[in-house]
């Protein structure tokens, strides 16, 4: 059974950080392309972020850029997003996903091989 794990959601105070993880679980996404999208109450589901399966190229939308950054682990099964600098409207449910193949548009990716459960992030201001 092919999982993917998000942890690291929380309650934290506007300014502060968190740091997400994913890990993937019943087959190798090393040459996968991952993304984290979100999801606040009553607004659709948004990508943030994604990154190749190398490491080598990454995107950001324009609210988080210079704040989050994501990253992939040594063995590229594991994917983070560190959180800086957060701020109320950041508050959603954040999940993990995984794509065969790099997207031209993550704006409209919203069909990636593999969605995670989610975990929330508070902001309180």
């Amino acid at each position: 059974q092919v999982q993917l794990v998000e942890s690291g959601g929380g309650l934290v105070q506007a300014g502060g950080s968190l740091r997400l993880s994913c890990a993937a679980f019943g087959r190798t996404f090393i040459n996968y392309a991952m993304a984290w999208f979100r999801q606040a109450p009553g607004k659709e589901r948004e990508c943030v972020a994604a990154i190749t399966w190398s490491g080598a190229r990454s995107w950001y939308t324009d609210s988080v850029k210079g704040r989050f950054a994501i990253s992939r682990g040594n063995a590229r099964n594991t994917v983070y997003l560190q959180m800086n600098s957060l701020k109320p409207e950041d508050t959603a449910v954040y999940y993990c996903a995984a794509y065969a193949t790099w997207r031209d548009n993550w704006y409209r990716a919203l069909d990636p091989d593999y969605w995670g459960q989610g975990t929330q992030v508070t902001v309180s201001s």
